[in-house]
């Protein structure tokens, strides 16, 4: 029996659609489906929902097991062919709001805060050590298995398991799916959606929409270039950043502006306070939402309790596609997380960036972009240069590593002087407590 395993199970509303969408897929809807998660009270909601779903959709064919704790982990992956993870070392309380606290202190504001800047470095570092856990078991009890990561940030710990493991890994995120769709409706472009072809590629969070074409091979991007600086100049909105972006730097990228805004020293900068309303960045907009799916969780979970009619259809979300694809042997096309083997000309090759892939019977296959425009690759090295660091870090366990990734960081970098940065990093250090007691 094909075995899927997902570490994090507790991340509910996710391994809902994710699993949801493998009893939707012909070739998994007989799976047997192991949930890992190391909170009893998250995993038993998990189970609930996902045994509603197999019961109301799926006829009951998916056999559903879990296990809890780091002594039962081993046997949720033993034998698995998928390994899926959605982990959050540390959860939103206390690390998240530790993530955003601290650095408040010293003036250094946050928007996301899971993928780049403090916020993104304290919490890869917190997390590599427990991905690191689960290679060291999965090389004995599943070799052959492919690690789907979902976990930010994307980049580092892909790029770690990528090259400090020997688990296949590819990284995936949602934004690639959606970009140009998000681009063209907010454009009022609609009529482009159908038959377009696009080709994006760069790193995770900031993948560049190089190229879009309608369904008659003709270039959207003068007249999406137009429409963009109207927009802009028009109205207040929520994508300024990405917009701007289009102006500047000639192209849109695959991540929300609010993510965007925090990536570089552009625009946030407490010198300029105004400029937070005048690109309407959402700071501190992580723990907004942390708390609301909190919240709306509690009434999702009553209703379900309450009557049990839960229900599914498939997704956009790559995980059961690529498991199809390889399943079935039936190609798949994704925008992956890879390790940069000659794929982006100028960037580094120990980078971890996010490209179109090939997905069949044999694997993911990733395929050569070429050179991104320098001003795009620019943009991508300033954050590959955190990434890479924040990895060095995490293998050297050196404090000094971590001083250096945050250094390194183009918004951090930007607000504050070295012994502040030393500073707030040592006291992150500290308040994350056993988190980051591996850090000398």
């Amino acid at each position: 029996m094909l075995k899927i395993t997902f570490m994090g199970a507790g991340s509910t509303v996710f391994v809902r659609n994710v699993i949801g969408d493998c009893m939707c897929t012909p070739s998994l809807r007989d799976a047997e489906i192991a949930l890992y998660d190391i909170d009893a009270e998250r995993l038993a909601d998990s189970e609930m929902i996902l045994k509603a779903l197999n019961a109301n959709i799926n006829e009951n064919r998916c056999v559903i097991r879990t296990y809890l704790g780091e002594e039962n982990r081993r046997e949720a992956l033993k034998g698995a062919r998928f390994v899926i993870n959605a982990i959050q070392v540390g959860g939103y309380d206390p690390c998240t709001i530790t993530d955003f606290e601290i650095p408040k202190k010293y003036g250094l504001r946050q928007t996301i805060a899971d993928t780049l800047g403090i916020g993104g470095i304290m919490r890869a570092l917190r997390t590599i050590p427990v991905m690191k856990a689960f290679a060291d078991d999965m090389e004995e009890v599943c070799p052959d298995a492919l690690f789907l990561n979902y976990t930010n940030p994307m980049a580092m710990l892909t790029g770690y398991m990528q090259r400090y493991t020997k688990v296949r890994t590819v990284g995936l995120c949602h934004s690639v799916q959606v970009c140009s769709e998000t681009l063209l409706k907010e454009l009022g472009m609609e009529d482009r959606l159908e038959g377009r072809t696009e080709l994006i590629a760069g790193i995770n969070h900031m993948a560049w929409l190089l190229k879009l074409n309608d369904k008659n091979g003709n270039d959207l991007y003068p007249e999406i270039k137009r429409r963009a600086e109207e927009k802009n100049r028009a109205e207040k909105h929520g994508d300024m950043v990405r917009l701007e972006y289009i102006r500047r730097l000639g192209y849109y990228c695959t991540e929300s502006s609010e993510h965007n805004a925090e990536y570089n020293p552009l625009f946030i900068k407490s010198r300029y306070p105004d400029m937070i309303d005048a690109w309407q960045i959402p700071l501190d907009e992580y723990p907004r939402r942390c708390i609301k799916q909190i919240e709306g969780w509690k009434e999702e979970k009553a209703g379900i309790l309450a009557d049990g009619k839960i229900t599914h259809e498939r997704s956009k979300e790559y995980a059961s596609y690529i498991m199809e694809a390889i399943v079935t042997n039936t190609p798949y096309k994704i925008g992956g997380n890879v390790l940069n083997t000659g794929l982006i000309d100028n960037l580094p090759s120990d980078a971890c960036v996010e490209v179109p892939c090939l997905v069949d019977g044999s694997g993911i296959t990733p395929c050569h972009v070429g050179r991104l425009p320098e001003q795009c690759a620019g943009m991508n090295r300033t954050n590959i240069n955190v990434q890479l660091m924040t990895i060095q870090a995490a293998v050297t366990r050196d404090r000094e590593d971590i001083y250096r990734a945050a250094m390194l960081d183009p918004h951090t970098a930007a607000e504050l002087n070295i012994d502040d940065i030393v500073a707030m990093c040592d006291e992150l250090i500290a308040a994350h407590g056993d988190y980051m007691k591996m850090y000398s």
